[in-house]
C-alpha cells in the first residue's frame, strides 16, 4: 500500500512514517525544503516529495497514486489566530479538494481533544462537545469540519489525540527540562487532570483507521486507555523517571502563570515568532482534559501498549540516548 503522509518530518508523523515503512508499506512524505529529514532519511521505502500542505499544486500531485492518506501536518504554535487557520484549516481543505474522485482506501485526519474542549468536571468529554477554548482548537474543529463535508466523497476518519508525548517531542519535553534544573512547573495545586498517549501508539492508532472497516465520517479519541491523571503526580512520575527530586516545588500562582503568557505573547509579536505559552494556552492548564478511547480501541481493533506509567521512563531514556537531556 502506499501511503501519503504530512507532517512526517516531525513528531507524530514522524513515527507513523516509520510503522508503516517497517510493515512495508510505502511511504510518501511530503516534507518542506526546509525540514530536518534525517530520520526520514534513514528508512526504508520513504519517498520524500518536496512541498506543503499550502500548495496546492503540490498537494494534488502528492495525492495522485496514493492508496491512503495520513493527515498529520498542523501547527501547534502560530503567531496569530489567521496563521493557525491558513495551514490548519487551509491546508486541510487543499488534501480534502485533491482527495475527491480519487479510489482512497481512506483519508486519516489528526485532529485533537482540543477540537471539543475542556471537561468540566473531570469526566470525558462527550463526542459531540464543541467548545475549543484556544485558537489551536478552533483551528482544528473547523478543519475537521471541512474533512466531514467530504465524507460522501471520501473515507474519512478523525482522530482526536490527548497529549501525545515520547521521542522526538520537544513541547513536553519543556517539562522535563524544567524538572531536570530543579524546577517543578505546578500551576493552581496541579489539579487539573489529563489523558496521555504515547507516540508509537497514537501513530499505530492512525493505521488503524486506515485498515478498520467503519464508515465514512467517525471520529475516535485517543488515550492509553488508563484514565486520567492530574498534573501534580504527572510531574511527580516524571521526577521518578529522571531519577532527581525538584528543588523549587511551589505551586505558580494564576495570576503570575497570566503575567508570563503575557510577556511571551509580547515577545512573540515583537520578535514576530511563535510562543507556546500564550493567555489560552495557560488558561489550559488550569482546566481538565479528558476523553476515553474505549469506542476507539472497539471498532478499529486497536489497543494501546503503554501506559503513562511506563511511558515517561522510556521518554526519558530516549532523551538522555539521544543527549536531549
Amino acid at each position: 500500500m502506499k501511503v501519503l503522509v504530512t507532517g512526517a518530518s516531525g513528531f507524530l508523523g514522524g513515527h507513523v512514517a516509520e510503522l508503516l515503512s517497517r510493515r512495508g508499506d510505502h511511504v510518501r512524505a511530503l516534507v518542506r525544503k526546509t525540514s530536518n529529514r534525517r530520520h526520514l532519511e534513514g528508512l526504508a521505502n520513504v519517498e520524500l516529495f518536496d512541498g506543503s500542505v499550502e500548495q496546492v499544486d503540490r498537494v494534488r500531485d502528492a495525492v495522485d497514486g496514493v492508496d491512503a492518506i495520513v493527515h498529520a501536518a498542523g501547527l501547534i504554535k502560530a503567531r496569530n489566530t489567521d496563521e493557525f487557520f491558513a495551514i490548519n484549516v487551509g491546508g486541510t481543505a487543499n488534501l480534502v479538494e485533491a482527495a475527491r474522485g480519487r479510489p482512497l482506501k481512506r483519508f486519516v485526519f489528526v485532529s485533537s481533544l482540543e477540537a471539543c474542549g475542556p471537561s468540566a468536571d473531570g469526566d470525558p468529554v462527550p463526542a459531540d462537545q464543541e467548545n475549543p477554548v484556544t485558537a489551536y482548537g478552533r483551528s482544528k474543529l473547523a478543519a475537521e469540519k471541512v474533512v466531514l463535508s467530504a465524507k460522501d466523497d471520501v473515507p474519512v476518519v478523525i482522530l482526536r489525540p490527548g497529549a501525545i508525548y515520547g521521542p522526538r517531542d520537544g513541547e513536553i519535553f519543556e517539562a522535563f527540562k524544567a524538572i531536570k534544573r530543579g524546577l517543578l512547573p505546578l500551576v493552581a495545586g496541579g489539579e487539573a487532570k489529563g489523558v496521555w498517549i504515547y507516540a508509537t501508539d497514537c501513530a499505530q492508532a492512525c493505521i488503524c483507521a486506515i485498515d478498520a472497516n467503519v464508515p465514512s465520517g467517525r471520529t475516535y479519541f485517543v488515550d492509553d486507555g488508563c484514565g486520567p491523571i492530574a498534573q501534580r503526580e504527572m510531574l511527580a512520575d516524571a521526577e521518578r523517571a529522571l531519577g532527581t527530586h525538584a528543588v523549587l516545588r511551589k505551586s505558580l500562582p494564576v495570576p503570575l502563570l497570566m503575567a508570563v503568557a503575557r510577556g511571551l505573547e509580547a515577545f512573540g509579536r515583537v520578535a514576530n515568532r511563535p510562543v507556546m505559552l500564550t493567555r489560552e494556552k495557560a488558561n489550559m492548564l488550569l482546566q481538565h482534559w479528558v476523553c476515553s478511547s474505549e469506542v476507539t480501541r472497539r471498532e478499529l481493533g486497536w489497543e494501546p501498549t503503554v501506559p503513562w506509567s511506563e511511558g515517561v521512563g522510556r521518554a526519558v531514556k530516549w532523551y538522555r540516548e539521544n543527549g536531549w537531556l
